[in-house]
């Protein structure tokens, strides 16, 4: 297939590049430079819709772009620039996705499982409803701006993705030097819940959700075993041979992060992939604790 993809310099984003390669399809990269070669479209979408004669050369739109979450504390305008990056780079690439003549078959556009706030131990598939806060404000937006592309007869794929693990990236490249050291531990309470996903298992999902025609609108990109917080630590030190009992107090969180504690580290959500399980999508990495000693072992450390 021939496949446009936004974000394709992101930690997930290249992983996604390099497995659709690996597979022969053709994939090209919206970029926010000038394009280096044919492999390469500018677009810079807080300025203007992507020209729509570019996109009918493809079979396949995966948007994964966005302003980073956890990489800086939640001003004002960061947030202003997580929710516009997300909402208004989508609304514009499905703007230009509506006029064209001969329209890819699928957008798969990235999502989280922000969208459904903070659960608790609810069991929460594709069909629950939108949570409270602004992750899941952003989240719900995020989604509706693809509705135009559905309108003009798209195949659209919300793909609400979880924690995503790998060591080359991610939560779990930051918190292995700490759990190293013998520091790591809980946060808060450990009871809210993490709905994690391998890299390898991600990738594999996209894959999926481009090529099956039967798969449409949300998709809970997650493992089928969602942890708390206190088992994934203590899971993590396990694997790692260390100890894992340093809880950080919700206080703490809170006064080095402000809101960003509440909505990313000490809430939770537990999300099961149940429209990835109907059609018999079978995941690599199921569990946590395999997961993990299959990423940290010497020989796959860099996978």
């Amino acid at each position: 297939m021939r496949i446009l993809i936004s974000g394709s310099s992101g930690f997930v984003g290249s992983a996604v590049v390099d497995f659709l390669t690996s597979q022969a399809h053709q994939v090209t990269r919206l970029v926010r430079r000038a394009a280096r070669d044919a492999t390469e479209i500018a677009w810079h979408p807080e300025q203007q819709p992507l020209d729509a004669d570019r996109l009918e050369e493809f079979d396949a739109v995966i948007h994964l772009a966005g302003e980073g979450i956890s990489d800086a504390r939640w001003s004002t305008a960061k947030k202003a620039r997580i929710r516009d990056s997300r909402v208004q780079g989508n609304q514009r690439l499905c703007q230009s996705l509506a006029r064209t003549t001969r329209r890819p078959k699928v957008l798969v556009s990235a999502s989280a499982i922000g969208f459904y706030g903070n659960r608790g131990g609810e069991l929460l598939d594709e069909d629950s409803p939108p949570g409270a806060g602004f992750l899941a404000d952003v989240c719900r937006q995020w989604e509706a701006a693809a509705q135009l592309a559905a309108e003009a007869g798209l195949r659209v794929v919300w793909l609400r993705i979880g924690l995503v693990l790998s060591p080359r990236g991610g939560v779990l490249a930051k918190l292995l030097p700490i759990f190293r050291l013998g520091l790591g531990g809980p946060l808060g309470s450990g009871r809210q819940y993490m709905s994690w996903i391998t890299l390898d298992d991600l990738v594999r999902v996209v894959a999926c959700v481009v090529g099956d025609e039967t798969l449409q609108g949300p998709v809970n990109a997650v493992s089928p075993a969602a942890v708390t917080n206190r088992q994934f630590t203590r899971t993590l030190g396990r694997v790692l041979t260390r100890p894992a009992f340093f809880r950080v107090p919700a206080f703490l969180l809170r006064a080095a992060a402000g809101q960003m504690a509440d909505e990313l580290f000490l809430s939770g959500a537990q999300a099961v992939p149940r429209r990835l399980v109907d059609r018999g999508f079978v995941f690599h990495d199921p569990e946590l604790r395999p997961a993990l000693q299959r990423l940290l072992a010497p020989s796959t450390a860099g996978t």
